[in-house]
């Protein structure tokens, strides 16, 4: 037996990105982590100091961990495929797209305009540039 538990992103600003996440998708805070160095070296493989603090934030039972690291020799954000192995995007659905994807930018993120199929779909960049798909709350009665 299991249950999801949730799902870590990593940050560089954990303020800015709860209130993108907040703001934008309505996600609410449950609760901040100051977690200890050498657990949490040992669990995710960083050398210490890892300095690492967490917010946990709640959507619809889905909870999304974003992380901050406060130390040098973090890794550079890049740019990844969709054909590379791993988590590609984050999906939502929401009341209004176009209303949505205006206020990304204010809130730090970017839309990615030439991705947009027509209102039925568009994908926006967070403040990281962590890919969040954005479609209408009709596409959830078609699942």
């Amino acid at each position: 037996m299991s249950a999801f538990n949730h799902v870590g992103h990593c940050v560089t600003d954990l303020a800015r990105s709860r209130r993108f996440y907040e703001e934008l998708l309505g996600f609410t805070f449950q609760r901040h982590l100051d977690v200890p160095d050498e657990p949490a070296a040992r669990l995710l493989r960083v050398p210490a100091p890892v300095n690492m603090t967490a917010a946990y934030l709640e959507r619809d039972g889905f909870v999304l961990e974003l992380l901050h690291f406060d130390r040098e020799g973090n890794a550079p954000a890049r740019e990844r495929s969709f054909t590379e192995p791993g988590l590609t995007h984050l999906s939502f659905s929401v009341d209004n797209v176009a209303a949505t994807c205006a206020r990304v930018a204010e809130l730090g993120g970017e839309v990615l305009s030439d991705t947009d199929i027509g209102g039925m779909a568009v994908m926006i960049r967070d403040p990281d540039g962590q890919l969040i798909e954005l479609l209408p709350m009709s596409y959830r009665q078609q699942a």
